[in-house]
């Protein structure tokens, strides 16, 4: 893959994916790509280093535009989508924190505390099955789900939600432009998932060591981390392919430790097989959205590695690719520096509006 191979297009405070609009006929949903946004906007930006376009899900009813991504946006920041008027989707997707909050797990209305940790939103064009437990099976429905969580935003329903909103003509007037149509659920989940989709990363060191041929851009530590992250940590089991995600579930024990246990996987599925098991999530700028597993219990990197390490925490339903690992303290070390080259960019440009509408 080349740097040239395929352009994301930016405005002043959003991108639409050019290059995963156009590159394939065929999205991996199933779904014919659109052909293209209903305008261009006015600078190009090369998708990073290491990134692939036809892994992308962008649902053929709802292709990227310019100014369906600014009304994500907007909405992604807009604190009155909640009950109280205090919590935006951002407060637990932060971009100073690389759309996590940093907290172990998520506070929502009234400062009520969730069950579990806010995974990054970067990266989730790459991804069908959203949350921890897969329950979502698009980023539209992931997006609108919070709403109506009474933990979270906190409305008792979609019709409360649009109620309020349409009580604002700039919202609008806004949803008559980008979608010729009133203020629905769907039509906030599209516009918030479009602006979602922008959100990526890549050109990482690692990228620009394994992908672009530079020796110099891995450390002697990280290059070896990544040799055992491939070989004998068995990283690659789960942790695969360039998101670092098999988009699978797997039961490594967490949460086996406490009371309740957290079932995760299975109260979707109702399949014995997943009991315990989390969706893995992707590695890209793992250095930065600290702290991890589902139910943020290790603060660090080292202490994810040692878990790992010890072969997680048995119980029956664990998963069989999770075993003791039998890494020296230096061979630890170095799985750890090649996380931490992890870290990349094509998601630092997005910030909060300065106003919204009335």
């Amino acid at each position: 893959m080349t740097m040239e191979r395929s352009t994301w297009w930016v405005t002043g405070s959003g991108m639409v994916a050019m290059g995963l609009l156009a590159l394939l006929p065929e999205l991996g949903t199933g779904g014919v790509a659109p052909q293209g946004p209903a305008e261009l906007p006015s600078a190009g930006q090369v998708v990073p280093l290491g990134l692939e376009d036809p892994a992308a899900y962008i649902p053929a009813d709802n292709p990227q535009t310019a100014k369906k991504i600014e009304l994500g946006r907007i909405l992604f920041f807009d604190k009155r989508l909640s009950k109280t008027n205090a919590v935006a989707c951002a407060n637990c997707h932060m971009p100073g924190l690389a759309f996590t909050d940093g907290q172990a797990v998520s506070l929502g209305i009234n400062h009520l505390q969730g069950g579990r940790s806010a995974p990054t939103a970067i990266n989730r064009v790459y991804s069908k099955a959203q949350f921890w437990d897969g329950r979502a099976q698009t980023l539209e429905e992931q997006s609108t789900g919070p709403f109506i969580n009474p933990v979270e935003h906190g409305f008792l329903d979609y019709d409360e939600m649009t109620t309020k909103m349409k009580k604002l003509s700039g919202y609008r007037e806004l949803f008559k432009e980008v979608f010729a149509d009133d203020i629905t659920e769907k039509n906030i989940g599209k516009a918030i998932a479009s602006f979602q989709r922008t959100l990526i990363s890549g050109n990482s060191p690692a990228d620009r060591f394994d992908v672009g041929g530079d020796e110099q851009a891995l450390t002697p530590s990280a290059q070896r981390g990544l040799e055992l992250f491939r070989g004998k940590a068995r990283c690659t089991r789960c942790h695969s392919g360039f998101n670092f995600s098999d988009e699978k579930f797997h039961n490594l024990g967490i949460g086996w430790d406490t009371n309740p246990v957290d079932l995760g996987r299975y109260v979707v599925t109702k399949n014995p097989d997943d009991i315990g098991a989390f969706k893995t999530p992707t590695l890209r700028e793992i250095a930065r959205t600290a702290p991890y597993m589902h139910d943020g219990r290790f603060g660090t990197l080292e202490e994810v590695v040692t878990f790992y390490n010890q072969g997680g925490i048995q119980n029956p339903h664990q998963d069989n690719t999770v075993i003791p690992l039998e890494l020296s303290e230096s061979e630890q070390q170095d799985v750890v520096a090649f996380l931490r080259s992890l870290n990349g960019e094509g998601w630092q440009q997005v910030a909060a509006p300065t106003e919204f509408p009335k």
